[in-house]
């Protein structure tokens, strides 16, 4: 066995033919990363300053759209600081900082689809329910879930991956996650994996939650020709985007635990990277192309912009 070493620093994968192509890959991930914070940014902005967009489902929108802006911060900067300096080393407290970063992302990813659900549900199911249930409280409270239950979790998480002590320094990945930090310990990793098991479980169970949710809201849309246009306008961007991210997250977690080191790299490495660059970026270009309302209001925030700059 290893003996057992407190490091200092951790390395991180290189990208594939790096060294040849870094610049191109650099440009590649610089042009997505300022495309992420574009749509993001100007999403928000419009429900921000558009009253008319202040009602739950706008609300929780913009709050997807800061968790995918805080999300992509941690990984975008230090893969374009590599590739710049050819360089892909990581200090063991920033690997822990983009571990927590990017495991709180995912599960506030999860937690605001979910709670997206249950307002599309009530919304369609129950709407002389819905100003009542949904009231200014309640959504304060469900975006407090949202966000304060992932942060927790994951605090506990990274403080048990730290008491390990690594006796490797490698990490077979383009950036640091819990799991790739806990399997470079040669000690005994028993609580770690019973912990992850009961989080990765818990928000699992919530995916099944958010199916039956969108399960009963298509049995209740069979009855009415209003139901169908309103889930086919306000749900079906819900189900792409929990779609994306189960299929992204369910391969990450099956790969990092069982997978073989005989599976290809590049497509690990984009299997693994899919849930940082798809959601973030397609999340708020789908509910902006999508949703009625919210595309009215860019399409006159960006008239009256073209107004001021012609005056």
């Amino acid at each position: 066995m290893e003996n057992m070493t407190n490091f200092a620093t951790y390395t991180l994968m290189e990208p594939q033919e790096a060294k040849s192509y870094r610049y191109i890959y650099f440009t590649c991930f610089l042009f997505v990363y300022v495309m992420i914070l574009f749509v993001n940014l100007w999403l928000s902005v419009v429900i921000v300053l558009e009253r008319a967009l202040h009602g739950p489902m706008y609300i929780f929108l913009c709050n997807l759209c800061v968790n995918d802006i805080y999300g992509t911060a941690a990984f975008y900067p230090k893969i374009l600081h590599d590739l710049i300096l050819n360089s892909y080393i990581i200090p063991s407290y920033m690997c822990a900082f983009q571990a927590f970063t990017v495991y709180t992302y995912v599960m506030c990813e999860y937690s605001i689809l979910a709670v997206m659900a249950y307002d599309r549900h009530v919304a369609i199911c129950r709407p002389l329910d819905y100003h009542s249930k949904m009231n200014t409280f309640s959504c304060s409270i469900l975006l407090g879930f949202c966000w304060i239950i992932p942060f927790l979790i994951m605090f506990i998480a990274v403080f048990l991956s730290n008491r390990l002590v690594p006796c490797k320094n490698h990490i077979d990945k383009l950036y640091c996650d819990n799991w790739s930090i806990v399997k470079l310990s040669c000690g005994s990793t028993f609580v770690n994996n019973l912990y992850g098991f009961i989080f990765i479980s818990l928000y699992f169970g919530l995916v099944i939650v958010i199916t039956v949710s969108y399960i009963k809201l298509i049995i209740a849309c069979k009855a009415s020709l209003e139901c169908r246009r309103k889930f086919w306008q306000t749900c079906v961007p819900h189900v792409i985007s929990l779609i994306n991210l189960t299929v992204a997250i369910l391969f990450d977690t099956i790969y990092n635990r069982y997978g073989s080191s005989d599976f290809p790299v590049t497509l690990r490495n984009f299997l693994a990277l899919e849930m940082i660059i798809v959601p973030p970026l397609f999340n708020p270009i789908i509910y902006g192309l999508k949703l009625t309302e919210v595309r009215k209001r860019i399409l006159k925030l960006c008239m009256n912009c073209t107004k001021k700059m012609t005056v």
